[in-house]
């Protein structure tokens, strides 16, 4: 079988793009993804190597994947799967050092790099169709397959539902209430409302008519 390269650069290109993303939502400390805002809430509770615990949740998410929808299982599924965490995990701390004591200015700015980053990698790597991340499989799953509605609005439905969670875990785990704001913000209700509106934007403008270049 011919392996389609321009797809699978898409994928990579998208899913190490978002990945480097979530470690500039990190620095900016004004509200994580929804998704990432879930994974911190949990870190606060099992207090264990971000990157081993995405691999794990991820692990059990790629599960319903295997059960209601394998379609969206792919490359991309499995370089999200054992590279995402790891590389944000790094982004994060190179950034740490490079952007010390950020002002508000600079957080706003590392915000919305950030939000347009991520919708831009997201968008690559779904359109590539190669596989996507387990989480957005399952946004996926209830639009496409179960028809539960358009996965923009089924993306937001499950976007707030993991911002609840993140924010029940962190403050279970010990997590003081004034340092939420750091993984569920301003950055956070930005992504939950738009990101999946955001997405599509830029499946139709960019990843889209990319794929169709001879």
């Amino acid at each position: 079988m011919k392996i389609d390269w321009r797809r699978v650069l898409m994928s990579l290109g998208g899913v190490l793009t978002g990945a480097v993303a979530v470690g500039i939502f990190k620095i900016a400390a004004l509200g994580i993804d929804p998704f990432q805002s879930l994974m911190s809430g949990l870190n606060q509770v099992f207090p264990i190597p971000f990157g081993t615990l995405y691999v794990i949740v991820n692990a059990v998410l790629l599960l319903f994947s295997l059960v209601f929808n394998r379609h969206n299982i792919g490359i991309a599924t499995f370089i999200n799967l054992f590279l995402l965490g790891y590389v944000t995990q790094f982004t994060y701390e190179t950034l740490q050092r490079v952007i010390v004591d950020p002002s508000m200015p600079v957080r706003l700015i590392c915000l919305g790099v950030g939000i347009v980053i991520i919708c831009i990698g997201s968008s690559l790597y779904m359109t590539a169709d190669l596989g996507v991340s387990t989480y957005d499989s399952v946004a996926i799953t209830m639009a496409d397959k179960w028809k539960w509605g358009p996965f923009k609005y089924i993306r937001i439905a499950t976007d707030l539902v993991c911002v609840a969670l993140g924010a029940g875990l962190f403050v279970l785990g010990g997590g003081r209430w004034s340092e939420v704001p750091e993984i569920v913000g301003i950055g956070t209700i930005i992504t939950a409302f738009f990101m999946g509106p955001l997405i599509e934007f830029f499946n139709v403008r960019l990843a889209r008519p990319l794929l169709k270049k001879n």
